[in-house]
Order: structure tokens, then sequence, then C-alpha cells
């Protein structure tokens, strides 16, 4: 397994489940990409790791019982990329509605830490969960 995918591995086994230990796996200057969050009103991007952090710990308060299942991981010919397949599910508390989803994330490594994120999921699912609007993109 190449640093990569096991930082990615680990990354989806410790963000919901020990996120002190997924905290200590992030690069101070670790940039998330989500090109779909815009649609519901969340941000596309976060960069450091005040910001990420934050985002996460805003996250993991919004849902209960999250978890993830049927992870694949693909390590690159580049030892510091990996990609993944992951499906999740939680209920959404401030809706009490079930949150279904499947991910792809690509995950790029520097230094042995997580350097890069880009996340890609199903903005229907997700505000369909949280019973918001799906916002347009051209406005």
């Amino acid at each position: 397994m190449t640093i990569a995918a096991d930082l990615l591995q680990r990354h989806i086994q410790t963000l919901v489940a020990d996120n002190g230990q997924w905290q200590a796996l992030i690069a101070d200057d670790l940039v998330w990409e989500l090109p779909s969050a815009p649609t519901i009103g969340h941000p596309g991007r976060l960069s450091g790791r005040e910001e990420v952090v934050g985002f996460v710990t805003w996250f993991l308060g919004a849902v209960e019982q999250f978890r993830f299942f049927d992870l694949t991981v693909h390590a690159c010919a580049d030892p510091d990329m990996a990609v993944a397949e992951v499906k999740a599910e939680a209920r959404i508390k401030p809706t009490g509605r079930l949150y279904r989803q499947e991910y792809v994330v690509f995950l790029r490594a520097a230094g042995g830490k997580i350097a890069f994120l880009r996340e890609y999921f199903n903005p229907v699912w997700a505000a369909q969960a949280m019973d918001t609007p799906i916002l347009d993109l051209e406005s």
C-alpha cells in the first residue's frame, strides 16, 4: 500500500470515529475541495487546518450515527496520490432524515500528511436529507 492509499484509508476510518486521530493525519495547509457543496449552500473549498477542522466539527455536530462502509481504495502510480470510493449513511439531526451518500475522494499526500482532498458526492441526496434547496450555480 502506498503512503497516500494508507492515509486515505485512515482518513475514512478516523474522520468520524476518532476525529482527534484524524486531525493528526492532516497537514496544516490542507486544501479540501468539495465541488458539489456550493449547490447546497456550503463552501466549495476549505483551506488550512483551522477552516477544515471547523467545517468537520460543524458536520459532526449535524449528524448522528454516521458510518462509512464499502470502502475501496485505489493506489495510483504516484505514491503520493490515491482515490477512494466509499458509501456512507447517517441521520441528519435538524431534519431527522436518513442521509445516504456515495463519495469519490481524491487524496494527495505531502510529508506523510494529507495535503489535498477533493470530494465528490451527490448534492441532490444531501439536499433531500437536509431539507434544503439546490442552489443555482449561475447566480
